[in-house]
């Protein structure tokens, strides 16, 4: 048997995303979200939802940019403090040492620790609620060498990227593979 638990918003898992972008004064600025996903293939996009009361909304409106840094489990303590602290009162490189890069493609910073970094032009904006969500074009993805495999393309296990639980506000690490995509389901398939 199963219990409710009423409209929540428990899927699991939600990524940790730190958001990088310029204030009104061009000073670097990021923010941890929780609620993003890939949302199309063709162009290549990405969404994340953001309240207008925080300080990094304005930025999006504005800049029409974004980055998204994606961190693995050693800089959880920065990721977790970007989710906390305000940019409004708070010079969150400087506190956390980090470096901010422009980035090459759009009008934001990204993160120069972070392990994976996609470079997103705003192309929507859907007010919902809340939150308004942004969805990105991705225009580049830069990814650290170390977190490459021998094909030379970026490995979730070696990135092993922070994720969130919501309900429960812990961070975790990713398990191991549990099978290969778009064959590990291939017994099912009738051939007719």
């Amino acid at each position: 048997m199963k219990k409710s638990f009423g409209a929540k918003t428990l899927a699991y898992p939600t990524p940790a995303w730190v958001i990088g972008s310029y204030d009104k004064d061009d000073k670097p600025n990021v923010m941890t979200v929780a609620w993003g996903g890939i949302c199309c293939s063709k162009p290549p996009a990405i969404t994340v939802s953001l309240r207008k009361a925080t300080y990094s909304f304005a930025s999006l409106v504005e800049r029409k940019a974004y980055t998204v840094n994606i961190f693995s489990g050693k800089y959880v303590a920065e990721v977790d403090y970007y989710g906390i602290a305000s940019g409004r009162d708070h010079d969150k490189f400087d506190e956390t040492k980090l470096t901010p890069i422009q980035s090459d493609l759009v009008d934001a910073p990204y993160v120069d620790e972070a392990e994976l970094v996609l470079e997103c032009k705003v192309i929507q904006m859907f007010e919902l609620g809340l939150h308004t969500q942004f969805i990105g074009e991705i225009l580049d993805v830069k990814a650290d060498e170390s977190i490459l495999d021998e094909t030379g393309k970026p490995s979730i296990e070696k990135l092993n990227p922070i994720i969130y639980a919501p309900g429960m506000s812990n961070y975790y690490g990713i398990g191991s593979s549990l099978g290969k995509g778009y064959s590990t389901g291939m017994m099912f398939k009738k051939d007719k």
